[in-house]
């Protein structure tokens, strides 16, 4: 059975990736940065002095194979306080990691736990599991500290480039990423928002070398949109060497949209998406096996894509 390791944050990679794998039968290990700050994860970190619990929540309901009563109480939401993003309460799921975590002190116990209650197929596992936050300096010199305001800029200006990422305290990977990533046989990279979910997976002391040792195809797949201040500036070979600068090797394969989605549908997604700019640019894309490009959208054209599409592009079956 081939293993499998995926990096991404809290939306596409659990939404798109892990129900695909799984049902196509792999050994599944993802991997989330820990680096969320915002919503109703950002006020338990900040308040219970926790790992942030909302991005692994995620994929562990994308891999769990528990009865539907397990996935709606983990996915339940109470109190009326309104986050952030329009997020209202806490859910369940988030409460459950954080008491675990408060009651246990011991985070490989709580997903010992975890795994078990939701019956989860696979691992979902940290890049670290050490209480640290993103820093991102702009181009004007500014830095700015934490994936919250990476991802939605609240206190500074959208339109102003990131020229690096690190970390705001140096913290070790996890050792079980770093043993899956070294014993992988395919590493799939998002899709996912550059800077607030994807590089500061690699970002742990100790990643980087696991990524040059290991002998896994290494397979990114590009967002379906542009974003500001994060991605506005960059097209899909430049998000690549992005990647490639902060793994320390090359990438294998670089999957990308080919596919202009409906304007109509575009502005429908802007409305809770305002930052989404249109598809991401690939006029650079040197002409070599390593980037395959590809109708990825769903049928109704709006900009997202297809599960069945985005596994035939990384594993070359069906469309």
């Amino acid at each position: 059975m081939e293993k499998v390791v995926c990096f991404g944050g809290g939306n596409a990679t659990p939404r798109l990736i892990l129900p695909e794998l799984k049902k196509r039968g792999f050994d599944i290990t993802s991997v989330t940065s820990m680096m969320d700050s915002g919503g109703s994860t950002g006020q338990l970190r900040e308040e219970m002095e926790i790992l942030p619990p909302g991005d692994i929540r995620r994929h562990l309901l994308a891999l769990s194979e528990a009865p539907l009563w397990k996935k709606q109480l983990f996915c339940f939401r109470f109190g009326s306080e309104v986050f952030k993003g329009g997020h209202r309460g806490h859910s369940l799921g988030n409460v459950f990691l954080a008491g675990l975590e408060n009651v246990l002190g011991d985070y490989e116990k709580v997903l010992e736990v975890t795994h078990e209650f939701l019956e989860v197929k696979g691992r979902c596992i940290p890049a670290t599991s050490m209480r640290t936050h993103i820093v991102a300096e702009l181009e004007n010199g500014e830095q700015i500290v934490g994936e919250d305001e990476i991802d939605v800029p609240d206190t500074h200006s959208a339109d102003l480039k990131i020229t690096r990422v690190g970390l705001e305290t140096p913290a070790e990977a996890y050792p079980e990423t770093i043993k899956a990533v070294e014993e992988a046989d395919i590493i799939i990279i998002g899709p996912g928002d550059l800077y607030s979910s994807l590089i500061p997976c690699f970002l742990p002391i100790g990643m980087k070398e696991a990524f040059q040792r290991s002998k896994a195809k290494k397979i990114f797949i590009c967002p379906a949109m542009s974003k500001r201040g994060e991605t506005h500036w960059l097209t899909v070979a430049t998000m690549a060497e992005e990647i490639e600068k902060y793994i320390g090797c090359k990438l294998d394969r670089v999957i990308y949209n080919t596919e202009e989605p409906d304007i109509e549908r575009v502005a429908e997604h802007q409305k809770g998406e305002p930052l989404h700019t249109g598809i991401l640019p690939y006029y650079d894309v040197p002409k070599s096996e390593k980037f395959v490009g590809r109708g990825l959208l769903k049928s109704d054209k709006a900009p997202h894509y297809d599960q069945e599409k985005v596994m035939g592009a990384i594993f070359g079956m069906g469309r």
